[in-house]
């Protein structure tokens, strides 16, 4: 999920880490990523994995989703039906810190009752813990009202930088992931954790790289059953030691394409030669990734992809990054696949869904 107006990674700065065998606060070794066996073990029992990244259409970010004042189960469980129907068996969704901060059981329980519903439609979904994208000071209460034909306009980064670059903040964010992780760590409805979206995304570079680490390491000391990750987003140079941290404790590998076919094919065959199960987190960014040209390349791989948007709705993602405000509908939509009564953006995108997924006309 990239910033409006193209991303400014920082100037890499030297960061040690212990790769593998970390130690938690408490001394205890954490547990070791997966062997490359056990990781391939897991993935070759399930179906071809395909899904779309997920927020209500009445929800314009992760808070608006997850407070108790304005969780939807009603417009949930329709709109996971209409995913169902064109064939998605997963969803991504970010799950945010605040939400726990201010009624961690009930946090718990709504997470509870949303894998309830996925799980009537079939969907397994894959949660995201942190994100370095967008709005940089998310607070916990009524959230704005959509920026008319801005994309993303009241998206939150989780949990900021402010509380990023400060360690000493962190004991709440360790209990959050502890709580969330072990209270679900045995739950077979959750495909995988990804712990960390884009880290060093709005200009962090290698500064989230040791809250990225302590993310891995608290969620391997919750014992999970299901997979961690963190996506690679960004193959350049200035976030090498990034990526590698982020390959290197992954128990699966994930990414970000919003290229064309030719790019994504190209970058699918680089990530499979770690010997892992591979999967793609994100992707579909009209006209350059599109339905017809990368779904064929995901199913011909056997890589598992969630593209960016279901229902257009309060995130506004059917407009491009960095948007004006009061932009006209967009021709075509940038992301999303459905209008808001569930009818196709485009009939031969949802065609293509169903074909690949065996869903039927």
């Amino acid at each position: 999920m990239k910033h409006a107006l193209t991303v400014f990674i920082a100037a890499v700065m030297p960061v040690l880490y212990v790769h593998a065998e970390q130690k938690t606060d408490e001394g205890a070794t954490a547990m070791k990523q997966w062997s490359k066996e056990k990781a391939n073990e897991w993935c070759a029992k399930l179906p071809w994995l395909v899904g779309c990244n997920f927020t209500p259409s009445t929800a314009i970010n992760q808070l608006e989703m997850w407070q108790a004042d304005t969780f939807d189960p009603k417009t949930i469980d329709r709109e996971l039906g209409w995913a169902h129907d064109i064939g998605l068996n997963t969803v991504r969704v970010y799950l945010h810190d605040l939400a726990w901060k201010a009624d961690a059981e009930g946090f718990k329980k709504r997470i509870d009752r949303f894998l309830g519903i996925a799980a009537k439609h079939g969907i397994r979904p894959l949660f995201v813990i942190f994100d370095d994208c967008w709005n940089p000071n998310p607070k916990i209460g009524k959230q704005p009202e959509p920026r008319p034909g801005v994309h993303n306009s009241g998206w939150l980064q989780s949990p900021g930088p402010e509380v990023v670059n400060d360690p000493n903040t962190w004991g709440r964010l360790e209990r959050y992931v502890k709580d969330v992780v072990g209270a679900f760590a045995q739950d077979e409805r959750i495909l995988f954790w990804d712990l960390y979206n884009e880290p060093g995304n709005s200009g962090q570079g290698v500064k989230s790289l040791p809250l990225l680490q302590k993310a891995f390491e608290w969620a391997r000391a919750a014992g999970p059953s299901q997979p961690l990750t963190a996506g690679v987003w960004a193959e350049v140079e200035s976030m090498k030691e990034l990526n590698d941290y982020q390959l290197a404790m992954s128990d699966i590998v994930t990414f970000h394409n919003y290229s064309d076919a030719q790019n994504l094919d190209e970058q699918i065959k680089r990530l499979k030669k770690h010997g892992r199960p591979v999967f793609c987190t994100e992707w579909l960014r009209r006209p350059h990734s599109t339905v017809e040209t990368c779904l064929p390349v995901f199913k011909k791989e056997n890589v598992g992809c969630c593209n960016w948007g279901l229902v257009s709705g309060k995130t506004q993602t059917i407009y491009p990054w960095g948007s004006p405000e009061d932009a006209p509908e967009p021709n075509p939509w940038f992301h999303d696949l459905l209008r808001k009564d569930g009818a196709p953006y485009d009939e031969k995108e949802v065609a293509v869904f169903k074909k690949l997924t065996n869903r039927g006309s």
